[in-house]
């Protein structure tokens, strides 16, 4: 029979009766004749709430306890939906990310997946069980501790193991109809796309647009997993993420908006070779991403350095920037949280002279100020104030005319 991973976001399971309405949706796609595995995020709120109970604790709270208490709020959700299944007369069993095989490095919080041994998961669907997994979670490899995969990493989860077992797709339910070319809630005109390639949905996954995690991405690339991002409230087609040829003519496929970073500061830092080194590997030696850089001219030896990174990690990068500032000889460093980063993507714009200064003329017109810039062959993004993001997405989205039918692909795969 086909395999099918079906991944259910927070929101999908964020009642007794959402749960309900999931368990009657596995059971149909069962009874359709195909092998599930179902992948469920903790409900609704739950991870922040548990996240907010430690942080009353203690401000940074031990690591390895920490992971230990989020991954409960998983195990509910998959624990409720199993029963729901169960009671339907459909055969089910739950597992946990350990359980399924799900084997991590040792990095507390953002732990990445070593590998995947899918074993009991096989066995159980060869048994003729829906196999309900938790996100989110795995074992590390070596010292066997409860680990977590990162904010959204229940999406990783489920395309790690459609690739593990080989499934036919890996279908991501949420709250939306599928990827739009912006978030409808700024842009009322945003337009839900029927196809996106990985390195487009990659980079708008990595500039805020939360409907996929973009480790998930990534991984599906690497990993030639199709994926269908659709609405989980009813049955309308979604957004598919696979390979897509026919880009011909395609400049922009969508702008993104994320306001949950923050720009940190580096004042006076002494310009020699080594320096930018020493900094940043302080900084991943805490798991912390970084996303865009800016280092700005020399002047009598010594330099600013830019940098924007996630604002839940501040108080972690706080304790990392007081040792670092010593150790590089810096002046001292700031902290900026009241920022925004927009982004345009489109796999056209690399043979579309002019997407840049476009965009600086947009906003431009709209009296926003550019922090800074950073660019891909496929994307652009610029960090404003933040009271500046939403009206910057709408007459970007505006200006690049992305409410158009016509103005990414619009590619339908069965």
């Amino acid at each position: 029979m086909p395999i099918i991973v079906q991944k259910y976001g927070g929101t999908s399971v964020g009642s007794v009766e959402r749960i309900q309405a999931v368990a009657d949706r596995v059971v149909a796609a069962r009874e359709a004749g195909n092998d599930l595995v179902v992948v469920v995020s903790a409900m609704g709120r739950t991870t922040d709430e548990l996240k907010a109970m430690a942080a009353e604790i203690a401000p940074v709270p031990d690591a390895r306890e920490l992971d230990m208490l989020l991954t409960a709020g998983e195990r509910i959700a998959m624990s409720l939906l199993g029963i729901a299944i169960n009671a339907r007369g459909c055969k089910a069993a739950s597992y946990t990310g350990s359980q399924a095989g799900i084997m991590t490095d040792t990095q507390h919080g953002q732990a990445r997946i070593v590998e995947i041994r899918p074993k009991r998961i096989l066995e159980a669907l060869t048994g003729g069980n829906v196999v309900v997994l938790a996100g989110f979670q795995g074992l590390s490899l070596g010292q066997y501790e409860i680990t977590t995969l990162g904010r959204g990493a229940s999406d990783l989860t489920a395309v790690a193991m459609a690739a593990a077992i080989e499934a036919d797709v890996c279908e991501i339910y949420t709250d939306v109809a599928g990827v739009y070319t912006t978030d409808p809630r700024l842009a009322p005109d945003a337009r839900k796309m029927a196809a996106v390639s990985y390195d487009e949905m990659l980079e708008l996954a990595a500039a805020g647009a939360n409907v996929l995690q973009p480790r998930s991405v990534e991984y599906a690339r690497r990993h030639g997993v199709r994926l269908h991002v659709r609405s989980s409230f009813d049955d309308e087609p979604g957004t598919w993420v696979q390979e897509v040829d026919d880009m011909e003519g395609v400049m922009i496929s969508g702008v993104a908006l994320d306001a949950d970073e923050a720009k940190v500061t580096l004042e006076r830092v002494p310009d020699r070779p080594g320096v930018a080194a020493s900094v940043f590997k302080a900084i991943a030696e805490e798991a912390i991403s970084i996303d865009m850089i800016v280092q700005n001219v020399s002047h009598e030896g010594a330099t600013d350095l830019s940098f924007t990174a996630p604002r839940e990690d501040i108080p972690r990068l706080q304790s990392v920037m007081d040792r670092v500032v010593k150790e590089v000889g810096a002046d001292r460093y700031s902290v900026d949280d009241d920022i925004a980063k927009v982004s345009l993507v489109g796999a056209g714009m690399k043979t579309h002279p002019g997407v840049a200064a476009d965009m600086f003329d947009c906003l431009a017109a709209q009296g926003v100020n550019i922090e800074m810039i950073s660019t891909s062959p496929i994307r652009i993004s610029c960090v404003v104030g933040k009271d500046d993001g939403e009206r910057a997405i709408r007459a970007i989205h505006e200006r690049f005319q992305l409410d158009e039918a016509g103005a990414a692909p619009d590619i339908v795969t069965g």
